[in-house]
C-alpha cells in the first residue's frame, strides 16, 4: 500500500504542473485539434453517455454523504470526515468558481450547454469523490493485490464518467483532462495532509502511554 501511496503523491505535483500547461495552452491550435478529434470519435458513444449519472451533483452527494455517515458512525473518523469535505465540498465549489473565471464555451452541439465550462465539473468533482470513497475502502483491505485491483477499476471508471462529457458533447477534452488533473492535485494534497495529521496523532498516542 506505501508504493501505491508514494506513486500517487507524486502524481500530484505532476497533474498539477499539467493542469496550468493546459490551462496556457488549451485555445491554442493543437489543443483545438485533439478537442475536435475527440469529439468526432466519441460524440454519440451511447455507453460513455450513460454513464454521466455518476458525475450528477445528486449522485455526490448521497456518496458522499453516505461515506462520511460511514466514518462518524462505524469508524469514528472525524479527520476523515474533514478529508471528504475538503476533497468534494471545497472541491466542488472551487470546480464552480473556475467555470466563472474560465470563459471557455461547451462544444456546440445539439445537447451543449451555453455556459463555461473549464474545466469539467464532471471530470474534477467525479475523481474527487470516487477516488475518496476508494482510498477509506482499500485502507481496510489487507490484500495488497485486492486494492491495486480497485484503484486500477476505479481509475478506469473515472476516465469514463469524465469522457461522458465529451461523448454527449457537453465538454471539449481539454475541460475534461483540466478537470482531471486539478481534481486529482487536490486529492493528493488532502490525502498527504490526512496522513500527516494521522501519523503525529498515532505518536501523541505512543509518547503518552511512555509516560
Amino acid at each position: 500500500m506505501k508504493a501505491i501511496k508514494r506513486l500517487f503523491y507524486a502524481l500530484g505535483m505532476a497533474t498539477l504542473i499539467g493542469f496550468f500547461a493546459i490551462l496556457m495552452s488549451y485555445t491554442n491550435d493543437g489543443f483545438q485539434e485533439l478537442d475536435l478529434r475527440t469529439m468526432e470519435w466519441l460524440h454519440g458513444n451511447v455507453f460513455l453517455d450513460a454513464l454521466s449519472v455518476f458525475g450528477e451533483r445528486w449522485m455526490i452527494f448521497i456518496v458522499s454523504l453516505g461515506l462520511m455517515v460511514f466514518l462518524w458512525l462505524k469508524r469514528q473518523n472525524y479527520r476523515g470526515m474533514l478529508f471528504v469535505f475538503l476533497t468534494v465540498g471545497i472541491g466542488n465549489a472551487l470546480s464552480q468558481l473556475m467555470e466563472y473565471f474560465f470563459t471557455e464555451q461547451r462544444p456546440d452541439l445539439p445537447r451543449g450547454l451555453e455556459t463555461f465550462g473549464f474545466p469539467s465539473s464532471h471530470a474534477m468533482v467525479g475523481l474527487l469523490y470516487l477516488f475518496t470513497a476508494v482510498y477509506f475502502i482499500t485502507g481496510l483491505i489487507r490484500n495488497n493485490g485486492v486494492r491495486w485491483a480497485i484503484w486500477i477499476f476505479t481509475t478506469l471508471f473515472v476516465a469514463a464518467v469524465g469522457l461522458s462529457q465529451v461523448a454527449s458533447g457537453q465538454h471539449f477534452f481539454s475541460d475534461v483532462l483540466a478537470g482531471w488533473f486539478i481534481g486529482y492535485s487536490l486529492f493528493a494534497a488532502v490525502a498527504v495532509w490526512y496522513e500527516m495529521r494521522e501519523r503525529s496523532f498515532k505518536k501523541e498516542i505512543e509518547e503518552e502511554s511512555f509516560e
